[in-house]
């Protein structure tokens, strides 16, 4: 990433804090909310392509295999990353 594209990438954060935190958060506040939630939107998109088949690993554990509690290993594998989401909501801006 170039230095210019970097700038432009923040320069946007910071516009999208000013038009939805304003009045809400105190300014110097901002870094408390904004670079958690990058972060997890971040983790977020990753998992997006895998997401499907972990649900439907999720299913076949509770429905079809009758598990109470869910197998990590399985879950990692069916996201192809050492962590998974199960949750059926997306972080979308």
């Amino acid at each position: 990433m170039t230095h210019t594209a970097h700038n432009k990438l923040v320069s946007f954060i910071w516009s999208i804090a000013d038009d939805c935190l304003r009045d809400v958060y105190v300014s110097g506040k901002y870094r408390y909310i904004i670079l958690p939630f990058v972060v997890l939107w971040r983790i977020d998109s990753l998992l997006e392509k895998t997401k499907d088949a972990v649900l439907e690993k999720v299913r076949y554990q509770r429905e079809d295999a009758g598990q109470i509690e869910l197998d990590p290993d399985g879950l990692r594998q069916a996201s192809k990353y050492v962590f998974y989401n199960i949750s059926p909501f997306i972080l979308n801006f």
